[in-house]
């Protein structure tokens, strides 16, 4: 069994947003811009917050989907890829997370 990774939802993103046309969701929120988009990601961020802290496993499941969808979404409008969070993310690895939150300062 194939297992479905944000990869894939990346890819799915890509292709819907090259396609375009009025059936696509994703191309209507990249149309609308890249600061709508990020007001989509952060409404996805509080919806999932508020699961949480409800305890709904179910709900944060769906909720955790969509925040992944929309910052996917978002990194697309404003010309990121996947994989430079993904190297970022890496560099981070190599150090702990103590240090890392401190090379940021300043």
């Amino acid at each position: 069994m194939s297992r479905f990774t944000i990869h894939d939802l990346a890819d799915t993103i890509d292709a819907r947003a090259a396609a375009g046309g009025e059936a696509s969701y994703t191309r209507k929120l990249l149309d609308k811009g890249a600061e709508h988009c990020a007001k989509k990601f952060g409404e996805e961020a509080v919806e999932t917050v508020i699961a949480a802290v409800e305890n709904d496993r179910a709900h944060l499941i769906a909720e955790s989907a969509d925040l992944l969808y929309h910052f996917l979404v978002l990194l697309k409008a404003r010309g990121v890829k996947l994989e430079e969070v993904e190297a970022a993310l890496d560099k981070r690895t190599n150090m702990s997370g103590l240090e890392e939150k401190a090379s940021r300062k300043g």
